[in-house]
Formats: structure tokens, C-alpha cells, sequence
């Protein structure tokens, strides 16, 4: 079989694999700056029994291989009556996984807004949480952009991992069709293809998105 032929047959159950890393990345971006944001404030008030566990959290899951919380989650989990189908237990390990490192990209962003921006929200009478809502997070997500977007690109890549526990997305999809044609090389250099298409069109999103928000500042 010719590689062209190989790759046109191979295209749409590859496709519809690059569908489910979309959606398993962005899903997980989602929750992982839900989480992420939560954890960034947790690690920046005073209050010790807030910080710490959430210190404690972040280190965990950066200091730990994505794989091994994979398994920890889908197969770990059921033992103690905790169950969850694979698109779900996929998802939220992945979530789980991004909001450690995005809560540090959040948090270094809000700790780079100067001091005198909270001096300054306080002489007017907001509160803590009313600076924190008006004034400081609308410029530290200017600044988490770059290094937020970074996670983002590698969520992408990162939901490869996924097939392990059988979630039918890019790479499961390309293994099953090398089970099938025995044509390996040309399968992967595809598959990877498609990875790095995927991760130069959020690359350019990221470029727009920067150059809107340094606009909307100097506004």
C-alpha cells in the first residue's frame, strides 16, 4: 500500500482521534484555570491552614509523573468506590494535573502586579477580594497569557497519555490503525503532524491574544 493511500484511508479515524485531544484539552484548560486560580489565591493569603495544603497539593502534582496519576484515578480509584468512566477520569486528571502548574503561572502574575496597585485599590476602599476581582487579576491574566498559553500546548500534547486507559483520541487511533496496515513510521510521523498543527494554531491564538490585551492596556 502506498503511503499516500495509507494516510488517505488512515485520515478520518485520525481526525475524529484529533477531535477527542481537542476536546480533552480544552476541557482540562478549563478546569485546570478554574483550579489553578483558586489554588493562586490559596497561595498568597496569610492564612497558613489555606496556604499550606494547597502548597502541598501544587508539589504533589508537579512532583509526580501525569501517567502515574492517570492510573491513580482510573485504576487506583475503584478500589475504594470511586469510579469514573475513562473520558471522565481523563479529563479530570488532566485538570487536576494543569491547575498545579497554572496556579503558578497565576500566582508569580499576581505577585508581579505592584504593591502600590493594592496600596492604591485599599486607599479607595475596596476590599481584598474587590481588589483582587477589579484591579489585580485583569492585569496578571495580561501577564499569565505567555505561560498559561505554554500549558495549554502541552495539555495537547500531554492527552496522549490518555490512551492508556483506552480513550479512543489521536494516538489509540493511530495504534489501532497500525495494528491493522502494520505500517508504523509513516502512521506516527503523522500522528505527530497533526500534534504540532495543532500546537502552532494555538500558538498563533496565543500572538492575537497578547497583542489585544496590550492593546486594551495602553487604551
Amino acid at each position: 500500500m502506498e503511503i499516500w493511500d495509507l494516510l488517505h484511508q488512515a485520515a478520518p479515524i485520525m481526525l475524529r482521534g484529533a477531535g477527542y485531544t481537542l476536546l480533552f484539552a480544552l476541557s482540562s484548560m478549563l478546569g485546570g484555570l478554574v483550579l489553578g486560580f483558586v489554588l493562586a489565591v490559596a497561595r498568597i493569603v496569610p492564612w497558613k491552614f489555606v496556604h499550606w495544603p494547597a502548597a502541598v497539593y501544587v508539589s504533589l502534582m508537579r512532583g509526580t509523573p501525569l501517567l502515574v496519576q492517570i492510573f491513580v484515578v482510573y485504576y487506583g480509584l475503584p478500589s475504594v468506590g470511586i469510579e469514573f468512566s475513562p473520558l471522565m477520569a481523563g479529563v479530570l486528571t488532566l485538570s487536576l494535573n494543569a491547575g498545579a502548574y497554572l496556579s503558578e503561572s497565576l500566582r508569580g502574575a499576581i505577585l508581579g502586579v505592584t504593591r502600590g496597585q493594592w496600596s492604591a485599590s485599599y486607599s479607595l476602599g475596596l476590599t481584598y477580594p474587590q481588589t483582587l476581582r477589579y484591579v489585580v487579576v485583569p492585569q496578571a491574566v495580561r501577564i499569565a497569557v505567555p505561560s498559561m498559553s505554554n500549558t495549554l500546548i502541552s495539555l495537547i500534547k500531554d492527552t496522549s497519555l490518555v490512551s492508556v486507559i483506552t480513550v479512543t483520541e489521536l494516538m489509540l487511533s493511530t495504534k489501532e490503525i497500525i495494528a491493522v496496515t502494520f505500517r508504523p513510521l509513516p502512521l506516527y510521523i503523522a500522528a505527530a503532524m497533526v500534534y504540532w498543527f495543532l500546537s502552532i494554531c494555538f500558538e498563533a491564538l496565543q500572538h492575537r491574544l497578547e497583542k489585544k490585551l496590550e492593546r486594551a492596556h495602553q487604551t
